[in-house]
């Protein structure tokens, strides 16, 4: 497949000017006389038939040597041509050998870089390392994949190493490169699909029609343009496309140049949040505005509910809204009795079914008995060497390190009150000292506190809450509050989430030790002084409300 896509590369870059264009010559006399079927037909036929007509039509060349992007020379990524049919050039003992060691890599690369996404792999939010906190006594879960691999091969009578293996490094870091786009690729539709959504089923307060209707008059030109439009003028149309979009790289590129040169910013104006789906907000979007609403009128929307036992096991309600049919059929053209069958508890006495006996045999309760033993060893070990940094941490806090102050509480043991606090005050630390802060808007300009004086803050908060003004938090001189520190929330600049430990650390302490970790959050105003507040377990909801209560533009990064 590789060797097929830099053959494409080589083709659309002209750099090899016959070839290409007696296949553009073809490609478009076929097209002329309509004949593209046969002569593509014809093509795969003398592949098959005739052996040398391969390296006649697609003389070879190796495959690292080749740029997949402008289909000329590169260097190949392993710094020499080691071998010809490998991605990488990488240096072989004997045929063959770099490609198996890709093949192994890719698929080694691909564990790794999934597994750093669903642990939440994330250096921004690292927290500063002193080289002995819990963070850097942790091990990286991360790197289980690539241990697991090695030891394979190692026991296979292999050399998992870079030294031995030419490959490891290049396709690593290839796929490390590569994920970068497509992360950013799959924000982007899923940004759109909501956009989308959001569009045909708009929420209040945004307009009803506006968006739909806008949608509808793209659309209907098609309408209309398909009552002149033959099927022969439509596939002819498509087909002179593709081959100028094959053919037609010169061009193109010129032309994107020119582009780039005249109106830098033309791409922008031709995406579909800024043309057809202008104004319309994603899920993220919606959100803010919606807590803009609230903080504009003094009803802030509430933590969202935490839930400390499992859910029911009773069926949910199923009406109209949910199901029904068209005409006077039944529904999914089932019967009462079916769909209360379909809908009722399941059995717990009857096993979930499975696609086979070694699913069965996987999921058994004897399966991995022993395995168990092993991790639940290791998991008493990992505990223990966490809570030893940890412990480590107070005494480094008693001596005046800072870094250990922000580390203190951060996985302590919580009470069901305390995850339940805000919206207007919040538990947590400045410095390692035991706090609250606090969001006071009855002032005339809305601050964002913190103060030592729990008690206090929660008399406060519930005094609040009894008198249903949510939002008021009250001046705290009069209530006789002693702020640590107090920012104008007009005044607030930046706001970054900071983690409580590292990423790999908060894996570590959720397997081993059972509990939640904590993070922080770093309040920068306009004259460029930093608050940080750390051991927040609502730090999502604080930073919810500072955002959507001033009227500043964010930016997110």
């Amino acid at each position: 497949m590789l060797g097929a896509a830099k053959q494409v590369a080589r083709l659309r870059s002209w750099r090899e000017t016959r070839r290409t264009a007696w296949f553009c010559t073809a490609y478009f006399i076929a097209w002329i006389f309509d004949f593209l079927i046969p002569l593509f037909t014809a093509t795969v036929v003398a592949l098959i038939a005739y052996p040398p007509s391969r390296d006649i039509l697609f003389p070879p060349a190796p495959i690292a040597l080749v740029d997949s992007k402008t289909g000329g020379v590169q260097k190949p990524k392993a710094g020499v041509l080691g071998s010809h049919d490998s991605a990488t050039g990488a240096p072989e003992n004997h045929k063959g050998e770099a490609v198996e060691q890709e093949a192994s890599n890719f698929v080694n690369g691909l564990a790794s870089v999934t597994l750093s996404s669903v642990a939440g792999k994330h250096p921004q939010a690292e927290p500063p390392s002193d080289g002995s906190a819990a963070q850097d006594t942790a091990p990286d879960p991360t790197a289980l994949a690539m241990g697991v691999a090695n030891a394979k091969d190692a026991a296979s009578g292999e050399r998992p190493t870079a030294k031995h293996d030419k490959t490891k490094v290049p396709m690593e870091t290839a796929m490390w490169s590569k994920m970068r786009p497509v992360m950013h690729g799959l924000a982007e539709v899923t940004d759109t699909w909501e956009r989308f959504g959001n569009a045909l089923s708009p929420t209040p307060p945004f307009p009803r029609n506006t968006y739909r209707l806008r949608l509808a008059a793209v659309v209907a030109p098609l309408l209309l343009l398909s009552l002149f439009v033959t099927s022969y003028m439509f596939v002819k149309g498509i087909t002179f496309g593709a081959g100028f979009g094959f053919f037609g790289d010169p061009i193109i590129s010129r032309g994107l140049t020119w582009l780039n040169r005249t109106f830098p910013h033309w791409q922008k104006l031709l995406e579909m949040r800024n043309t057809l789906l202008k104004g319309v907000p994603t899920n993220a979007q919606l959100t803010l505005t919606l807590l803009r609403i609230g903080e504009a009128n003094k009803a802030p929307l509430p933590p969202p509910p935490s839930a400390a036992t499992p859910p029911a096991d009773a069926p949910a309600a199923v009406t109209d809204e949910q199901l029904r049919s068209t005409g006077g059929d039944p529904p999914l053209n089932a019967t009462e009795a079916e769909l209360d069958a379909a809908i009722a508890q399941h059995d717990e006495s009857v096993a979930h079914e499975t696609a086979g006996a070694d699913i069965d045999a996987a999921k058994g309760k004897a399966h991995g008995r022993k395995g168990s033993r092993l991790v639940n060893f290791f998991r008493g070990t990992t505990k223990g060497v966490v809570e030893t940094a940890i412990g480590a941490d107070k005494v480094k806090a008693k001596s005046g390190s800072d870094k250990a102050k922000d580390r203190l509480g951060v996985a302590a043991r919580r009470s069901e009150d305390e995850r339940k606090s805000g919206p207007i005050s919040f538990k947590g630390r400045c410095h390692g000292r035991r706090g609250a802060v606090y969001i006071t808007t009855k002032a005339t300009i809305p601050c964002v506190a913190f103060s030592t004086e729990e008690k206090k803050v929660d008399r406060q908060q519930a005094r609040m809450e009894g008198s249903g003004s949510g939002s008021e938090g009250g001046k705290g001189a009069e209530d006789g509050i002693h702020p640590a520190w107090s920012v104008p929330v007009a005044e607030i600049r930046e706001l970054k989430k900071i983690g409580g430990y590292g990423w790999k650390t908060k894996l570590v302490v959720g397997w081993a030790m059972n509990r939640e970790v904590a993070d922080g959050l770093e309040i920068t105003d306009k004259a460029g002084a930093v608050w940080k507040v750390t051991a927040l377990p609502l730090r999502d909801e604080l930073f919810n409300r500072l955002v959507a209560m001033g009227g500043q533009k964010w930016e997110a990064w």
